[in-house]
């Protein structure tokens, strides 16, 4: 934590003491302690001079930690799963304890680039939509994607939630046009599948290949690695 003002909640959540919700129970049941003062307003501010205690302990910021997972298919973009199907979380190993959360979304189904982080300032910027974070995807389709479909896509069209436009759209050479690279910057859910079966088209599989500038180079499916300083640097500058 810097110099500057934060929420006594927002410090505990991020600290992993509990989530968002459950800290203000924590802290309204006067379990916390401020420069040894109990304090009972999930609101108070803090800066990295007060000391904060949960159970006579103090509470430290964990280290950030930032990782690029090449996700598989049949894993689910969640750090619980009600059902016990494997998650995202599940690919990494037990070296990292820091609490991890997933950015933004990937179905089961779809694979690809995704980040995992416990920079929650960080998560939230890229995942909310008007951030407009940019992403590439391969389409492979059940069937040719016709030219009247590719110019009406490029064009843009109306989904129930809105104009839809890609960045960039383009058929792969040699593919005999059952595979499609889209660049979008959309945060909606679903898009890409929403998009093609709006147009009426199968996707057979969907592949995130380039986020928010981060690339596939040398991560393969199922393996992940952290990001280095350079990469962080971009992201957040973004």
């Amino acid at each position: 934590m810097n110099t500057k003002e934060t929420s006594l909640s927002k410090f505990l959540a991020t600290a992993g003491i509990a989530a968002r919700r459950k800290v203000v129970d924590v802290i309204k049941n006067g379990e916390i302690t401020v420069n040894h003062h109990v304090i009972t307003e999930p609101g108070y501010k803090i800066t990295s001079k007060d000391t904060v205690r949960y159970q006579s302990k103090e509470v430290r910021q964990p280290e950030k930690v930032y990782i690029l997972l090449n996700k598989p298919r049949n894993y689910i973009t969640t750090v619980k799963d009600e059902r016990d199907r494997k998650t995202v979380l599940n690919i990494i190993d037990d070296s990292i304890s820091s609490r991890l959360y997933p950015v933004g979304r990937l179905d089961r189904n779809t694979t690809g680039l995704l980040l995992l982080t416990n920079d929650g300032e960080l998560a939230q910027k890229l995942s909310h939509p008007r951030h407009e974070t940019s992403k590439a995807y391969r389409v492979t389709l059940t069937k040719p994607f016709d030219t009247l479909s590719l110019d009406k896509l490029n064009f843009g069209i109306n989904l129930t939630d809105g104009f839809i436009k890609p960045d960039r759209l383009y058929l792969v050479p040699g593919s005999k046009k059952t595979q499609v690279i889209i660049e979008i910057h959309s945060g909606k859910n679903r898009i890409i599948r929403r998009i093609f079966e709006k147009l009426g088209y199968e996707i057979y599989q969907l592949d995130r290949f380039k986020y928010a500038g981060l690339t596939k180079k040398n991560l393969l499916i199922g393996k992940w690695r952290h990001l280095t300083a350079k990469e962080i640097e971009t992201l957040k500058k973004q």
